[in-house]
């Protein structure tokens, strides 16, 4: 009796099996799994893609995004000063306006335009400021609306301050109740140091009550004297959580004097800690105050990375009131990440790479993630054959597989002719 063919075979790529191994392959995906992985499988498939080559990996993870507010820039107003505090203005006012159809209809828009550009696990941060928790609601509801083809993970982000309105604690708290996957904070916002202090604890506390994780908007300011970070990693050494734990922006560690940061940094090698930069949104509001030198805005991600800690890339923001441009296209983010971190070295390169796969994943405590036989079928094929082309040409992902079945293709742009 003849066997059974294959789903779905990809022939002759070049298959990023690790953050350091890359083989050339086939790999066969039965169902929603993959099955089979070899440099000549045999046997047929319902489909068989010639890959020719192309770099075969795992999808992109989006670390860090604001779905809420995705695709609003210009509404109600533009951010002229280009400043993390305009932008806190605009959206409040936006906010006011919010329904649960507005917030779903962007949502699922942006995750489209990600997903055909590879993304398929994205963690997305939900403002619970308000009564209403609207934007919660909305993207608890994309979560389930999405979860045949994408992984959502929504954090319940205090954007005002958990202490910056007597109602903030107990609406971060019911966001909890609801669902929400991670618990999330901005002590460089609320009113006093101490009450940035004790938000951390809070959250801490709320995230061991609710047995979830924890991603915290920490210092995403060029103050050297918003030092929340130093918290952060003392409660995650005394509860044991760093590796649950997510300091996002980070920026004032750019702006801390290295003797503070050297001592920081021996600190954070107990945390298991990780970190997420958003190079686009973090050059683009961070040194907005200065004149020249003007500070770049981005965590020390070169420096976190040679320690060992894991680092990974979002993109913030996607044409909203802090930031008016953005294709969701990840390549974007890991490309200003090798150019504004300095990481040009070959294996800098790389690293930048696996800041938006690997590290990624690491970061949204996925339990499985990569090419292997029996794992999930999440994959992209791009037109390039090392991580180093991908970046440097901003290859276009030319498959995306999910639970198996192919949802995207897209095919790159020729040129016929070149005319003098």
């Amino acid at each position: 009796m003849a066997a059974q063919p294959y789903d779905l075979l990809l022939r002759n790529g070049q298959l990023l099996r690790s953050p350091q191994h890359l083989e050339k392959a086939d790999i066969a995906i039965q169902g929603d799994q993959i099955a089979a992985i070899s440099p000549h499988l045999q046997g047929s498939a319902v489909l068989e893609i010639d890959v020719a080559g192309q770099l075969v990996s795992p999808p992109f993870v989006e670390s860090h995004i604001h779905l809420d507010s995705a695709l609003t820039a210009g509404d109600p107003g533009w951010n002229q000063s280009g400043s993390l505090f305009e932008g806190i203005e605009i959206w409040r006012e936006r906010k006011q306006s919010l329904t649960l159809e507005d917030v779903k209809q962007r949502a699922i828009q942006t995750l489209k335009q990600q997903a055909t550009q590879g993304v398929l696990y994205v963690r997305s941060h939900a403002d619970v400021s308000e009564p209403t928790l609207t934007a919660l609601q909305g993207l608890l509801e994309v979560r389930e609306a999405v979860k045949d083809w994408l992984t959502l993970q929504v954090v319940a982000f205090p954007q005002d301050g958990v202490y910056g309105s007597p109602q903030n604690e107990e609406l971060l708290e019911e966001a909890l109740r609801l669902g929400a996957d991670a618990v999330g904070g901005i002590p460089h916002y609320e009113l006093t140091r101490e009450d940035g202090v004790r938000s951390v604890q809070r959250i801490f506390e709320l995230a061991q009550r609710y047995d979830r994780l924890i991603d915290i908007h920490c210092d995403e300011i060029d103050d050297d004297q918003s030092r929340f970070l130093e918290v952060v990693v003392a409660c995650a050494i005394r509860s044991g959580l760093g590796p649950r734990v997510t300091a996002s922006h980070t920026t004032a560690f750019a702006s801390y004097n290295n003797a503070y940061a050297l001592k920081l940094m021996g600190f954070l090698q107990r945390t298991q800690l990780n970190f997420i930069a958003n190079p686009l949104i973090n050059i683009t509001l961070q040194g907005r105050t200065d004149t020249y030198p003007k500070r770049r805005g981005v965590t020390r991600v070169k420096e976190l990375w040679q320690q060992g800690l894991n680092v990974s890339l979002g993109h913030d923001c996607i044409q909203d009131p802090w930031y008016a441009l953005g294709t969701g296209n990840m390549l974007d983010v890991a490309s200003m990440a090798v150019h504004v971190c300095q990481m040009t070295g070959r294996a800098e390169i790389d690293a930048c790479y696996n800041m938006v796969t690997w590290q990624g994943a690491r970061t949204l405590n996925l339990p499985v993630y990569g090419l292997d036989v029996g794992q999930p079928a999440n994959l992209m094929v791009l037109d390039a054959d090392s991580r180093y082309e991908a970046i440097r040409q901003r290859s276009v992902v030319r498959w995306v597989i999910a639970r198996g079945k192919v949802i995207s293709q897209t095919e790159p742009a020729h040129q016929t002719s070149f005319l003098t």
